[in-house]
């Protein structure tokens, strides 16, 4: 996990141990929002059921996770910061799931060369090899941990970094719609305030199995 070339947020490369997880296919859509929520948040409704939903703080995502838990009675969660980050090298060691080529990248992502300036509906590029789709590109994801400048003191068995916070920042990955290819690397971190609601913000589901 990590690399070398953005310190110290990216620093040290570590091995993690990553447990038996399920991680959603695609980022949750905005009409599987409506379907737990009864309402929709997004600022790009027009694109449809099966846009990502957007405009959603970490805190309305665990309300979310909350209720869908206990209309299920399985246990859905955000994935850990080092599930997102196995799940979208998927295997490989590239800039990106795919590889190190920037010019494939239109193929796998929305971004801000190719998206037209908006969301576009899920699953519509090809997926990586662990079938898992918009790991790069269409909207940024909450991630379960809270955010720390680089990985020392980082846990090595896979879960969530929730200690020794500093703020009320929480990580998001992957890069958006809206972003250039180094934000849409497979180990660029960013954070966000856990309140904050941005067009760009959405979220994908993991399950312990």
């Amino acid at each position: 996990m990590g690399g070398n070339d953005y310190p110290p947020d990216e620093t040290p490369p570590h091995r993690v141990t990553i447990q038996n997880v399920a991680i959603g296919r695609a980022e949750v859509t905005q009409g599987q929002w409506k379907a737990v929520m009864g309402s929709n948040p997004s600022r790009f409704k027009q694109c449809g059921d099966e846009c990502p939903v957007e405009s959603v703080s970490w805190h309305d995502v665990q309300e979310f996770v909350q209720k869908l838990n206990a209309t299920t009675g399985k246990r859905y969660r955000l994935p850990s910061e080092a599930e997102w980050e196995y799940a979208a090298k998927a295997g490989g060691a590239g800039k990106w799931g795919f590889g190190a080529d920037e010019s494939a990248l239109g193929g796998y992502a929305w971004f801000a060369a190719n998206s037209g300036g908006r969301t576009r509906p899920v699953a519509g590029m090809q997926a990586n090899s662990f079938g898992l789709f918009d790991m790069h590109g269409n909207v940024w994801e909450w991630v379960e941990d809270c955010f720390h400048y680089g990985y020392v003191g980082a846990p090595s068995a896979g879960g969530a970094w929730t200690t020794a916070c500093d703020t009320n920042t929480r990580v998001r990955r992957g890069g958006a719609w809206n972003n250039f290819p180094g934000n849409l690397r497979s180990v660029n971190r960013s954070s966000e305030s856990s309140g904050n609601r941005a067009i760009d913000m959405g979220f994908r589901l993991a399950r312990d199995l």
